[in-house]
């Protein structure tokens, strides 16, 4: 469930940035708006789900100044006409984040190749499209902040799956490398790597492991929070806090980072 904290207080010390966050109707990217609105930020949702992000629309635009746009984001086409749009209604994109994402697993060998393609068309293709529709702008402009929501799959192996770990570690590289190339054009880009986070994509992990092992969920969750030591989960907007960090005054200095927020799960 996603956490809302309507109470938040607001600042404008993003006043007059336009931000576009890929799936932010829901999870983690509905905490990164509603962060990004409390700074002062015009924000651009971009999803497939247009009901739910009319629904968003409704509970974040006492906030500040919200659209949407409707795209897949392992479609170049559509997501160039929808970064059109958004700028059409918000001017140009200086920040982007991107969230949106999809996780399965499969041993490594019942790993078919639609899997693998899958994995790679949403983690780290749509990340690359998005990349490429936004960054002429903010060299245009000379100012951005680029923040890929990676995971910590990211950063170390897991098994059953593999597809999605080499789609984050992938992630991660294009942060790193893009970093260096823009680092002297007023541009940040940095990743945020999550533990696993309260939301659907922690219940469909559960769900997997109970259909595949027998297990009880509660003993399912129980295995997964032990590897955390925390011992819980991580919230939604604590992940956003991160990215809202990373986009303020005073962090012109990180670009190239994967940050983790994952309870101490990797150090």
């Amino acid at each position: 469930m996603t956490q809302v904290f309507v109470e938040q207080t607001t600042t404008q010390l993003l006043g007059g940035k336009h931000a576009l966050v890929t799936g932010g109707a829901h999870g983690i990217g509905a905490a990164v708006t509603q962060i990004l609105l409390a700074h002062g930020a015009r924000v651009t949702m971009l999803g497939r789900n247009e009901d739910l992000l009319e629904e968003a629309v409704r509970k974040f635009s006492p906030l500040g100044e919200i659209g949407t746009a409707a795209a897949d984001i392992t479609e170049p086409k559509a997501i160039a006409q929808a970064f059109a749009t958004a700028r059409q209604c918000f001017g140009g994109i200086e920040i982007l984040v991107n969230n949106a994402g999809e996780a399965s697993s499969a041993p490594f060998l019942k790993t078919d190749l639609e899997l693998w393609r899958r994995m790679m068309a949403v983690n780290l293709d749509g990340t690359f499209h998005c990349i490429q529709a936004s960054l002429p702008g903010m060299l245009s402009a000379g100012w951005g902040r680029i923040i890929n929501m990676a995971s910590i799959a990211g950063l170390v192996g897991g098994s059953y799956i593999s597809a999605y770990c080499a789609a984050k570690h992938g992630v991660i590289g294009l942060t790193r490398a893009l970093a260096v190339e823009v680092a002297a054009k007023g541009i940040t880009v940095n990743a945020v790597c999550p533990g696993y986070t309260e939301g659907d994509m922690f219940e469909k992990a559960v769900t997997n492991i109970v259909a595949k092992t027998g297990r009880t969920p509660e003993a399912a969750r129980a295995e997964l929070l032990a590897r955390n030591p925390q011992k819980r989960l991580v919230q939604p907007m604590e992940a956003a806090n991160a990215v809202a960090w990373l986009c303020l005054p005073g962090s012109d200095a990180v670009t190239g980072q994967a940050i983790t927020v994952a309870g101490g799960e990797v150090m």
